[in-house]
Parts: C-alpha cells; structure tokens; sequence
C-alpha cells in the first residue's frame, strides 16, 4: 500500500495503459467475434470449426503465445493486443452462439412474416434478444482480459504488470502488492459496470 499512495501518477499512469490495452482489444475481439458467432449459430458444421479453432486457440498457454507473437510481429503493445484478441475469441464466441440459439423461434417467424429481410430480423428482433447473453460473455472476456493483460508487461506493452515484473525482480512487495491491487480493483470495476449494463438490458 505505501508504493501505491507515494507513488500514485504513475500507478494511475499504468493502470491508464492497462485500460487501453483492454478496451481496444476487448473491441476488436467483438467485432470479429460477432461475425463468427453468427456464422456458428446458423450452420452447425462452421460451428464446429469454428468452436474448435477459437478452443484450440484458448488453450494455447498466454506466455508461449506472446513469445511466438513476439518472433512474428515485435515487442510492444501491438502484439499485446493481437494476443488479447485471440484469448477474447472463444468466450465472445460461445456467446454470441448462445445468445441467437436462444432466441424464441416465434419471435423470428412473426418478423418474417411481417416482411422483415434475414438481415433486418437478424439486427432488429434476434440481437436484441440475445443482448443480455451477449453482455455476459463481454463481461467475462473484459475481466479475462484485464488478468492477461498483466502478462503483457513482459513484452513491452505497459499496464499494470509492470509494477508486477519489477517487483518480482527487485523484490520489492509494495510493488507487487500495488499492481495486484490496481489489477483486481480495475477487473471488479468492470465486472460491477457490466453486470448493471447486462441487468439494465434484462428489465
């Protein structure tokens, strides 16, 4: 706690970092997620790839996909997010799946039948529908990603983990103890604000 009160701008300067690495990642993983998610819940045979290849990619171990990420593309934020993005997939995924496997047929058939396009009932009935389903899956890949991103450090990227890896390696516990703290304090915030976002859309 001492490192965390006398040296305060900087904490808030790579917790500052650390918001950005997961917020632009969080949006690209969503944009790609949703696309795929569409395709996976409407033909059972791409759902199967493509279910397959986001947990093949999932269960790839975070420090060895950064260090093969690091040889293909560099140190540095950049390669951050890209990692991100791919651990986000599988979560938003299984997501948006569920969200459109859940949806009441019958709320699809009286959009047909009102003349509604696949596009138009696909925006305007089956999204939101599963809206509440897809903001569960947000939430928890926002939070998963908030944890990885501290493993970020060791590649350039900034964030919290900074204060973690010099910790470790000056031995010095205020610093860990600070981005520990910072890390868990940012993953709650972010569980808490969704979570009312996920209960607003459900009333």
């Amino acid at each position: 706690m001492t490192y965390l009160v006398l040296h305060a701008g900087r904490v808030g300067g790579l917790l500052g970092q650390h918001v950005v690495l997961v917020t632009v990642s969080l949006a690209i993983a969503l944009a790609i997620a949703l696309p795929l998610g569409v395709a996976a819940a409407r033909t059972p045979r791409a759902g199967t790839l493509i279910l397959g290849a986001a947990g093949i990619l999932y269960t790839i171990p975070s420090l060895a996909l950064l260090a093969l990420l690091v040889a293909a593309i560099g140190l540095g934020p950049s390669t951050a997010i890209v990692a991100l993005v791919v651990y986000a997939q599988m979560i938003l995924i299984r997501a948006v799946v569920a969200g459109l496997r859940g949806v009441d047929p019958a709320l699809v058939d009286a959009a047909r039948g009102m003349g509604l396009s696949a596009p138009q009932t696909l925006l305007r009935v089956e999204f939101p529908a599963a809206l509440p389903v897809l903001l569960a899956g947000v939430r928890v890949a926002a939070v998963t990603l908030v944890a990885l991103a501290t493993v970020a450090a060791w590649i350039d990227a900034g964030g919290l983990g900074v204060l973690l890896f010099e910790g470790i390696a000056t031995q010095n516990d205020d610093k860990i103890v600070a981005g520990a703290l910072a890390a868990a304090a940012l993953a709650i915030v972010a569980d808490l604000v969704l979570r009312g976002c996920e209960r607003a859309v459900q009333r």
